[in-house]
């Protein structure tokens, strides 16, 4: 074939035998040439994944601007400075430019995530061109390159093997698979899944053991982890539920202020004979009465607020607009390994022909115990004695101990070997120094076994020497002809071991078969004539990554707040079942390979992700496409990884949630929270905060709209009545900017109410503003109205000038909305309890600071001048807090009046 017609269109590299590859791509064993070299190079371009798209940052700085919250603040800043507040007018600006620099900062942030796959792949290569090795620029390699790799490499390309010995490779990044894939350079099924394809390295893994030789088949944007990349960056980014419902919140309220004001302009002059410059002030008294300034500013606040609620219980905001959309969570998308799981292999059960052994403890700690069927003590086996030490001397791995936590240097289930024996009373330095290894046959993926050669000091004084067999059971009992039973050995009983593999497998564990051979002191080398027959089976060890014990109780609190939970895992179905049973996911959880995802039509993808609780061997394609299922359907969707395969559908979730601890830098930068102790259940510590922060936001407009809202009826009334307006609009800001936000700031460090996780996810296009808010606000905006009206008329007649019956309206709305806050705090429970009655610190210093300021307010000359205030008597104030009283009363009847008829 010549160079030219090399194409490098997806091909099934795996089902082709080594031969086909090559000559597909035009290579050999010796290399390309380098003239060839280079022409490839010119063709295909350097492997390395293109540089992220980047928004121009001044773009990018100015988008912050574009949401209704900023107009909102831009609108109060611009009224501010028309009615002469300068001051106020600069300090709206300053906390929008603030807004604005904190959104382009972390905005700057997330475009990292790009940049985060490309640090992935690695810097220099060994390669072979024209015979001889090279250690090359990893960009410089081309499809057709042969690439040599060893343990301790990351693999440069993706690479379709052509020799391999002991070959294994950790594939975490792109299955999610914990324990390490073996690699032969044998073909597979064209449709096996990612993590089957045995015969394929792929670009940025990493090797752990044994060597290999492969040819580059695919580098840059065509690996594996570039067609992630590319995914990553064809994923757009989501509104939040709390953006979308603000912003046409925002755009209705301004439709309707327009509206207002240009009606009431024309009343004024038509019908109450104003002159238009008298009008265009009341239209300006109106405008500032119904724009709520601080709003917008209260709420940023109240995310601000539980963006550190959150950080407290160890999960991290990267968007502030996160904090809200995790209380509208439905549904939790959630890998295993290492977020349901701990990542660490652990021997469950031990079988021999005489017991079935349960080993309690997770991790690699030396710490559990065994126990019977019963759970109680077992009796003494010494096949189980010796199954043990043959987990600890045929295993090379190492337990250490670094800041009270254990770790695995070697493979993961050598390593739970490890820590099975110590549970066993073994201490595995005495036991490896006393059983001196003396030769090896190291695992190999082709013939699935490892065999060590060991000084036996049991053997008596003649000595002797004793072989350790482990491997994939069935391959160590076709090894087999006899099994041990106690001192003898009885004739191997194939049947029943089947049954016994048949069944750890069911319970979702990984099997390893264990046998032993004595030999005599003049064996001093193994080879594998030597263990192919003749070998006593021991018996069997199966292994979990155990769920975290948080994690079956976050799990069973999603349920009870009506979240579902979806397992999307790139491990086997026996294995993802199996967990999803002890999680209690879902009552029956179902299972579906992802396999069956490909070519399945969106539509009906959209009633499988309903019903399918487990979703296996999961690509990140399938992923994503899960994902954009049960947003089509309505979902507001979190997703959980902590590898680079989880990225795209990471940032395509309305929340994305990435491992801290364990996960890839491309999982932490397309996330938008990050999880600091890699703890599910600080998913679900998020979701109760972001509930609290959505029923603290509610509350803010639920308590904000009315004061508003009195204010405008008051100015419409007056114009209807054709009397002097009961405040001036530099009075009316006094209100909103001043003593609204300090009040309304309060709400924001309102504590969870008590049923805050035992009722169900709001729907995703719920209105911030529901059926019973809007009832509230238009009838408190009416009590409002009729009490500051009132005391208008109350001063007037009492003899007060306009400048005193004003004061006393400003000072009856305060008091109002002081008396309002106590009773907003709980929306539908009663206020009237010693908690309720006493509020919290937040909420005593606000009220005490209002209280200093309308002192000034009334009392002060210099606040005379500039609101045109006056002196208020004490009895007239004592009236002023009887409104109050008789207000907080009113909404106690009206709160038990709604809860009976469910309003």
């Amino acid at each position: 074939m010549k160079p030219a017609e090399i194409v490098p269109d997806p091909v099934a590299w795996h089902a082709q035998s080594g031969e086909e590859v090559c000559a597909a791509l035009a290579t050999s064993l010796d290399g390309l040439a380098h003239d060839e070299a280079a022409r490839r190079l010119d063709r295909f371009g350097p492997n390395e994944l293109p540089p992220a798209a980047r928004i121009h940052p001044v773009l990018r700085f100015l988008a912050q601007f574009n949401n209704a919250l900023i107009y909102f603040l831009l609108s109060a800043a611009v009224a501010a400075i028309a009615l002469g507040h300068v001051i106020d007018g600069a300090v709206i600006v300053v906390v929008v430019l603030v807004n604005a620099i904190v959104g382009f900062i972390q905005e700057g942030k997330a475009e990292r995530a790009l940049d985060a796959i490309r640090d992935m792949i690695a810097p220099h290569a060994v390669v072979l061109r024209e015979g001889e090795r090279h250690t090359l620029d990893t960009r410089q390699i081309v499809p057709g390159d042969i690439v040599v790799v060893e343990a301790g490499d990351k693999v440069p390309a993706d690479l379709r093997l052509l020799r391999a010995r002991g070959l294994s490779a950790d594939e975490a990044i792109l299955t999610g698979e914990s324990v390490p894939a073996e690699k032969t350079e044998g073909p597979v099924a064209p449709d096996a899944a990612l993590g089957d394809r045995a015969p394929i390295l792929h670009s940025g893994t990493l090797i752990t053991t044994g060597q290999g030789i492969g040819v580059a088949v695919a580098t840059g944007p065509r690996t594996e982890i570039g067609r992630i990349s590319d995914m990553i960056g064809a994923v757009q980014s989501l509104t939040t539920p709390l953006l979308r419902q603000i912003n046409a919140f925002g755009t209705r309220f301004t439709w309707f202020a327009i509206a207002t004001a240009a009606l009431l302009f024309a009343f004024a002059t038509l019908f109450r004979g104003y002159d238009a410059l008298d009008a265009l002030m009341v239209v300006v008294a109106l405008a500032v009465g119904v724009v709520p300034e601080g709003l917008p500013a209260v709420i940023t606040i109240t995310l601000a607020i539980g963006v550190r609620r959150m950080a407290a219980r160890n999960a991290v905001v990267r968007r502030l607009p996160a904090v809200e959309t995790l209380g509208a969570t439905s549904v939790i998308c959630s890998d295993k390994t290492g977020t349901l799981t701990r990542n660490e292999m652990t021997v469950r059960h031990l079988v021999t022909a005489a017991s079935l052994t349960a080993v309690s403890g997770t991790g690699y700690a030396p710490e559990g115990r065994f126990s019977d069927a019963d759970g109680a003590e077992p009796l003494p086996d010494p096949q189980r004695d010796t199954l043990i030490r043959a987990g600890l001397l045929c295993n090379d791995a190492l337990l250490v101990e670094r800041e009270g936590q254990w770790a695995v240097l070697g493979d993961p289930m050598e390593g739970a070997l490890v820590a099975t024996a110590a549970k066993a009373g073994l201490h595995p330095e005495t036991e490896r120094a006393a059983w001196n290894r003396l030769d090896e046959i190291p695992f190999d993926a082709q013939h699935r076994f490892m065999a060590t050669l060991h000084d036996d000091p049991q053997a008596g004084p003649q000595g002797g020497r004793r072989i350790f067999v482990k491997g994939a059971p069935e391959r160590v009992l076709a090894m087999c002809g006899a099994q041990a039973a106690g001192d003898a050995a009885l004739p191997l009983d194939a049947g029943y071991w089947q049954e016994c593999i048949d069944a750890c497998a069911e319970g979702g564990e990984r099997v390893l078969g264990f046998a032993t051979l004595a030999t005599g002191p003049e064996v001093e080398r193994l080879d594998f004539a030597m263990v192919e027959s003749g070998l006593t089976f021991l018996g069997l060890a199966g292994f979990i990554d155990p769920p975290r014990d948080e994690a079956i109780a976050a799990v069973a609190e999603c349920r009870s707040a009506g979240i579902a939970i979806k397992m999307i895992t790139g491990d086997h179905k026996g294995t993802a079942a199996a967990i999803a049973r002890q999680l209690a996911i879902a009552d029956d959880p179902k299972v579906l390979e992802g396999a069956a995802l490909d070519g399945m039509p969106d539509e009906r993808l959209r009633r499988v992700v309903e019903e399918v609780s487990v979703f296996a061997r999961a690509t990140p394609e399938h992923k994503l496409r899960i994902v954009n299922a049960l947003q089509a359907n309505g979902h507001i969707v979190a997703m959980t990884g902590d590898g680079v395969n989880d990225a795209p559908a990471v940032k395509q979730a309305d929340v994305g949630v990435a491992m801290g601890r364990k996960g890839t830098e491309a999982a932490k930068e397309a996330a938008q929270m990050v999880l600091l102790d890699d703890n599910f259940a600080s998913i679900v510590a998020a979701v109760h905060e972001g509930r609290t922060v959505y029923d603290n936001i509610r509350k803010v407009i639920g308590w904000t709209l009315p004061t508003n809202g009195g204010e405008v009826l008051c100015v419409i009334l007056a114009i209807f009545l054709g009397v002097t307006l009961p405040m001036t609009p530099v009075q009316i800001l006094w209100i909103n900017m001043i003593l609204t936000v300090t009040l309304g700031l309060v709400l924001a460090f309102e504590p969870s109410e008590p049923d805050v996780m035992g009722r169900p996810p709001r729907p995703r296009d719920a209105p911030i503003l529901s059926r019973f808010l809007v009832w509230r606000i238009g009838f408190v905006s009416v009590l409002f109205m009729l009490g500051a009206f009132g005391i208008f008329a109350f001063a007037l007649n009492r003899g007060y000038d306009v400048e005193g019956a004003r004061t006393m309206v400003v000072n009856t709305l305060v008091v109002m909305e002081i008396f309002y806050l106590f009773n907003v705090r709980y929306l539908h429970r009663s206020s009237f309890s010693l908690i309720g009655a006493m509020g919290t610190p937040a909420v005593l210093g606000a009220v005490a600071v209002v209280v200093g300021a309308q002192v000034l307010f009334t009392y002060a000359p210099f606040m005379h001048e500039l609101f045109d205030s006056a002196p208020v008597a004490f009895v007239d104030g004592l009236v002023i807090v009887l409104v109050g009283v008789t207000l907080m009363a009113i909404l106690e009847i009206e709160k038990t009046l709604t809860r009976r008829f469910s309003l």
